[in-house]
């Protein structure tokens, strides 16, 4: 089977995303899975192999994609043209950093859409750049929603056999709290089924992870398990959905990475970061999931503290681009 092509948008270049990618390329193993086409200037892209003391030769192909290398003995390189790194300040937010890096992500979707690669694999963006560049967006999912016309896709990490969603993201733990509701939880139980289908992931049961200590204890150290996850499982159960809960925070992300549940849902945006990132930092990866076409991501940002040093590690960045190739097929023929 035709490997798939991985499209990896180059980022904020005064941040280490240059150089974690030009790194992850140098991996000889990401060659057996995918082909990886990078998306950014030219110019950036020299000065990251400066920077890491690398020597890669840069394929620069035009937009049809013509003339890929698939080792790791040259970059294919879609180049956006020069953004001028002479006069950039590594590890400082600068607006002409966070206008390339809206543009590199912009000509990655159009790739994408244009269904010349199969998956997206980004690399850090700093929002306070994106702000200053007067880019209208918070962050990478909502751009990628923004330009794609996507409402509310979801978010799921991998790490190991492990596999969390997220009931809420990035509100307050008091607003968490308030969104533990029985609707909320079958509409996520209904969307996260239908998410592990797109991935080709159509066995095994979720779990529900609890919300109050011993998932509450019937009621006596808080009611929103017996007011909501309880009968949201329940229903979910009754109209055919593999789901399970709530089952114990404490224990249920050991249990799913261990082989016993699919994936889990985690109530609240810390309790799925925690247990993940826990497991392993480096190689918890973020997935997004109901865009028309497949996006990962490194879970970690620009580090402008060491910008420019070389020594930002590519490991988040390698599996990224291994997550990005086991997924892209699936997901691809399932969007469609």
């Amino acid at each position: 089977m035709e490997k798939p092509i991985v499209g990896i948008p180059l980022g904020d270049v005064a941040g280490i995303g240059p150089e974690i990618v030009v790194k992850a390329l140098k991996e000889e193993n990401i060659y057996r899975f995918l082909t990886p086409v990078v998306i950014g200037s030219k110019d950036a892209v020299c000065q990251a192999l400066e920077i890491c003391g690398l020597d890669s030769r840069i394929n620069v192909i035009d937009e049809t994609l013509h003339g890929l290398i698939s080792d790791s003995s040259a970059i294919n390189l879609v180049d956006t043209g020069d953004i001028g790194v002479s006069n950039i300040k590594m590890g400082q937010v600068q607006a002409q950093c966070g206008e390339a890096a809206f543009n590199y992500i912009k000509r990655a979707v159009e790739l994408a859409m244009d269904g010349k690669i199969d998956a997206v694999a980004t690399t850090p963006i700093s929002k306070e750049s994106l702000k200053m560049a007067g880019v209208d967006y918070i962050g990478h999912t909502e751009i990628l929603a923004g330009l794609t016309g996507t409402k509310d896709p979801l978010t799921m990490f991998e790490v190991g056999n492990l596999r969390i969603f997220f009931l809420s993201r990035h509100v307050s733990l008091r607003q968490a709290c308030d969104l533990v509701t029985k609707e909320r939880l079958l509409d996520y139980i209904k969307r996260c089924t239908k998410a592990l289908g797109l991935l080709g992931i159509n066995e095994g049961t979720m779990a529900v992870a609890g919300l109050n200590p011993h998932s509450g204890e019937h009621g006596l150290f808080g009611r929103e398990e017996v007011d909501s996850v309880i009968p949201a499982v329940k229903e979910a159960v009754l109209m055919g959905y593999r789901v399970e809960g709530p089952i114990g925070a404490d224990s249920v992300f050991y249990l799913a990475s261990k082989g016993r549940y699919n994936s889990v849902l985690s109530l609240y945006h810390d309790q799925g970061h925690i247990a993940a990132k826990t497991l392993d930092f480096e190689r918890t990866i973020s997935v997004t999931i109901g865009l028309p076409f497949l996006r990962t991501s490194v879970d970690h940002g620009t580090a402008f503290d060491i910008a420019g040093t070389g020594k930002a590690s590519a490991v988040s960045m390698v599996e990224a681009l291994l997550v990005a190739g086991k997924y892209a097929r699936s997901y691809k023929n399932n969007i469609l």
